[in-house]
């Protein structure tokens, strides 16, 4: 996350084209913001859109707007996000859900600073694009236009998953409970020992966001000063009771404790011994899913 971090804070200078990649939940959102906020045009308008949450016709008109009686209903002259945050950024969320067609008007806005509406302004705004897809293979596949995904990704960020960045947890714990502590007029301070253990061990596909999804319901039935396991979510309660139920206990010697806690290592990494031995090294979180 820190190159993530460093990356974002070198294009944020520039006033060009990001396209962030990654699993949902992961956090590309913040990310978008994050790259508006330290640019130079922070105080002009970030435009925020989710590309799948909209049919094409519903979507054409967000992003460019619409003519007074362009269709049944349309009583007035409406402008599009992209003039609305014109100097600004337009963040564009799934953007890989668009429809071909969509893509071409995209595609007009980046080459010619202008949109597809009669009387309309030139418009100039940096765009940032998210995607969960590998969009080079939806471009081989025909479903993206392979002009359009080399305009977006002029610079390409990728965010980690939750699973990639199991140091960054305790962290995460933190800022959610205080938000949420705050949310909620609660005031629990953090999780048990077992608690953490059951997070760290977490596949987490939801990334983030289902993190942030746990602490915030087990902060609302927390009753004490700490989350314990009562207080998770029931399917991460009965993961980890699978687990302990098959583990065949017995008493390891010190040097077998350091061997599984190796394999343990070496198979968080996916068996990168250069990654294993710089969290070996740095002391860092190293309890992964078994």
């Amino acid at each position: 996350m820190l190159e993530v971090f460093d990356l974002a804070r070198k294009v944020a200078r520039h006033y060009t084209n990001v396209l962030l990649v990654g699993p949902t939940g992961t956090g590309k959102e913040l990310v978008a913001r994050a790259i508006h906020q330290i640019s130079p045009v922070s105080q002009q308008k970030l435009a925020v859109c989710n590309c799948s949450a909209m049919a094409d016709s519903l979507l054409e008109g967000q992003l460019f707007g619409h003519m007074r009686g362009a269709f049944t209903g349309a009583t007035d002259t409406r402008p599009g996000l992209f003039e609305y945050a014109n100097g600004g950024t337009v963040f564009l969320d799934e953007v890989g859900e668009t429809s071909l067609p969509m893509q071409a008007k995209l595609l007009r806005v980046i080459q010619n600073r202008e949109i597809q509406r009669v009387g309309s302004p030139e418009v100039n705004v940096r765009l940032i694009a998210a995607t969960n897809r590998d969009l080079r293979a939806e471009v081989l596949a025909g479903h993206f236009r392979e002009d359009l995904f080399y305009r977006l990704s002029s610079i390409q960020i990728r965010i980690p998953t939750l699973t990639e960045r199991l140091e960054d947890i305790p962290l995460l714990v933190q800022f959610f409970l205080t938000k949420y502590n705050t949310a909620y007029g609660k005031n629990v301070f953090g999780l048990t020992r077992r608690a953490q253990t059951v997070l760290q061990r977490h596949a987490w596909p939801g990334n983030v966001r289902e993190m942030e999804n746990v602490i915030s319901s087990a902060c609302i039935t927390a009753t004490g000063d700490f989350i314990d396991l009562a207080d998770l979510p029931e399917q991460l309660r009965h993961r980890e009771a699978r687990s302990l139920e098959g583990d065949d206990w017995k008493p390891l010697s010190l040097d077998e404790v350091r061997k599984v806690h190796i394999q343990r290592v070496l198979g968080m990494c996916q068996g990168n011994r250069l990654r294993a031995a710089q969290f070996w090294e740095s002391g860092a979180p190293v309890c992964t899913a078994t």
